[in-house]
């Protein structure tokens, strides 16, 4: 492999540029808001981990009047476009803010971040204090917010205040550049704070964005478009571009041609296949587009060790807490639709764009929406969908491996704790009496309230059956070495000197479910899985089990 000076982590334009670090050209999207697609305010809505504060950043260096940039972009796209770029290279203020670290478990602590970002803003540019432009009465105010002794009203205010402040420096509007401004909506959401950081947002970017004639134009980078919050209502000419939108999709992400570009000059094309199988799979606009973040981080551990795996990178960035508080809405229409993804195919569904993060959870709609917009799901290839659409459904499936993953190790966590809140007495007494017929029933119960995985395979049969045991507290061994081979589950009861051997299988077909028990039960007895325990347990009970989808079989040796 050859080794590339790969920007891991990096959002900051201007010091990947200056440091050499490989750099895929998006400077494409400058001409598009010029010219394409010119607006007073533009939302773009993407999931996380999709370039946003990259692209805000090289907007910033772009267009800010306190910079001289042209080294930066020399040999870009949009350097070749002399006349815009002598237009509009460095020739207005700019403000630049990033909301992604305004988070708290409470309201005060999240507020303080919130100060603390427009202070921040405030100390680069403290050469305001000394504009013989600004009056004496707003730069009190300046040194407030600066110091975050602002009052209330001066915070909610200070987006608006600060480009009217510069403007009046510089004889010119400001360029205003938000980026990930729900963020703090969505962590007070999840804390509860959710009235009182929505009534302080709303203010702070609603004055700044509505017939404010300080800003030339306002770009704004988000996961959710948060309309109903009326946050935009009454902006003119406003456009939102999400990833339902064709505007500027091969800006965000890289596109396949990029990908391919980009393990090229690696000396890295053998390990396309696995790229696309586990980073692949979004579809923006009319783009195929892969996850940034994954392919970067893969490449990275490639260059250290060409044997690496693809592993879970987008997982690691957040919680993933959407699909877990989506699985405990889950009814039983949801359940089968989750079934349906996770198998590998699709279901139709309706998408709202226009959300609201305290309705999230208040409809079925709306959580498929959110794992849409939020990059969970993606919508499938025409070639692969055989419905017929109306208006505004879309055919959605788990775009790659990757987020394959996600919902399985998400969907085993729940069912373990769910497996822990079902009462399982009836089960357990089963097992240690070696009724094999009311185990059969009580396994069968506690089967069809799980959502299955793994196309109903073997994996996914013996999770379930350790998780019943070890959610209860017993030492349970799953595909350990016993006898002469490996048994699939071994669960102890050492208070009664008692020890259950549990053997599965998968039917193909119904009629096969007594044909696997019997095999199940043959291999216990041939390879000797029992005979270990004998020394030490007073009974050992022996189970062959077989599946078929929801349905269960047990039978005792």
């Amino acid at each position: 492999m050859r080794y590339l000076k790969l920007p891991l982590g990096m959002s900051d334009f201007e010091e990947i540029r200056q440091n050499g670090y490989y750099y895929i050209d998006k400077s494409g999207l400058i001409s598009d808001l010029l010219v394409r697609k010119a607006a007073k305010v533009t939302l773009i809505t993407r999931p996380r981990r999709f370039g946003k504060t990259l692209g805000m950043s090289m907007l910033a260096h772009f267009f800010d009047i306190e910079k001289d940039s042209r080294a930066l972009f020399e040999g870009l796209e949009i350097s070749k476009q002399k006349e815009l770029c002598v237009q509009w290279m460095n020739q207005y203020p700019v403000i630049f803010l990033t909301f992604k670290k305004v988070d708290g478990l409470n309201f005060k602590s999240a507020y303080e971040m919130l100060e603390a970002t427009i202070a921040e803003f405030c100390q680069s540019h403290s050469f305001l204090m000394e504009s013989e432009k600004i009056a004496k009465e707003q730069k009190e105010v300046f040194q407030r917010l600066k110091e975050c002794r602002a009052s209330g009203t001066e915070l909610k205010n200070s987006l608006e205040f600060l480009a009217r402040m510069m403007q009046i420096h510089y004889g010119k509007p400001v360029i205003l550049l938000l980026d990930e401004y729900d963020v703090p909506i969505a962590k007070a959401s999840s804390n509860g704070y959710y009235k009182e950081m929505l009534e302080v947002m709303k203010a702070m970017l609603g004055s700044s964005l509505k017939d404010n004639p300080s800003v030339k134009f306002a770009v704004i980078t988000g996961c959710l478009k948060v309309a109903k919050e009326s946050i935009f209502t009454g902006t003119n000419n406003f456009v939102s571009d999400s990833i339902l939108s064709f505007g500027f999709s091969e800006y965000f992400g890289f596109t396949q041609k990029e990908t391919e570009k980009l393990l090229l000059d690696a000396d890295a094309a053998e390990y396309a296949p696995a790229v696309r199988k586990w980073y692949d799979g979004y579809h923006f606009g009319n783009y195929d587009i892969y996850c940034p973040w994954d392919v970067l981080n893969y490449l990275h551990d490639l260059q250290d060790n060409p044997q690496a795996k693809p592993a879970s990178y987008w997982k690691n960035t957040s919680d993933n807490a959407i699909i877990r508080s989506f699985i405990d809405y889950a009814g039983s229409n949801i359940t089968r639709k989750m079934e349906t993804l996770l198998s590998g195919g699709y279901i139709v569904q309706q998408i709202e764009e226009n959300l609201t993060y305290d309705y999230l959870h208040s409809s079925e709609e709306n959580l498929w929406s959110i794992l849409y917009l939020t990059g969970y799901l993606t919508t499938a290839q025409k070639e692969g969908c055989k419905e017929n659409l109306k208006d505004g459904e879309y055919a959605l499936q788990i775009p790659n491996a990757e987020v394959m993953e996600i919902f399985e190790s998400t969907i085993k966590k729940w069912f373990d704790d769910t497996a822990k809140l079902e009462n399982r007495q009836k089960l357990f007494d089963a097992v240690w009496n070696g009724n094999d017929e009311l185990l059969t029933n009580e396994m069968t119960r506690l089967l069809r309230t799980t959502i299955s995985y793994h196309d109903y395979g073997e994996d996914f049969y013996h999770a379930f059956l350790a998780g019943i045991f070890a959610g209860a507290g017993y030492p349970v061994e799953s595909n350990k070495e016993h006898g002469e081979g490996r048994s699939d589950v071994i669960v102890y009861n050492p208070r009664e000197a008692k020890v259950a051997v549990f053997e599965a299988k998968y039917a193909k077909k119904l009629c096969d479910m007594d044909k696997a028990c019997d095999m199940a039960l043959l291999q216990i007895n041939e390879r000797m899985y029992a005979e270990e325990f004998a020394d030490d347990y007073d009974e050992i009970l022996c189970y062959g089990i077989s599946f078929f989808r929801k349905r269960c079989r047990v039978r005792k040796r």
